[in-house]
């Protein structure tokens, strides 16, 4: 379930899953295969670590 994350800044190949105090980070590359960008904990500003 690749797509179960929503989406990051209205871009759809790269999403975040949130799992406790973290988001996870990841970009589709395909219906199967994901890349984990970041893991991150929730109290951080995600976007000066993502940078598309």
């Amino acid at each position: 379930m690749p797509k179960v994350g929503y989406k990051y800044q209205d871009i759809d190949d790269v999403r975040i899953l949130l799992y406790g105090h973290y988001r996870i980070a990841y970009f589709l590359k395909d219906s199967e295969t994901i890349d984990i960008l970041g893991i991150f904990h929730g109290s951080l500003a995600i976007e000066r670590y993502i940078k598309i």
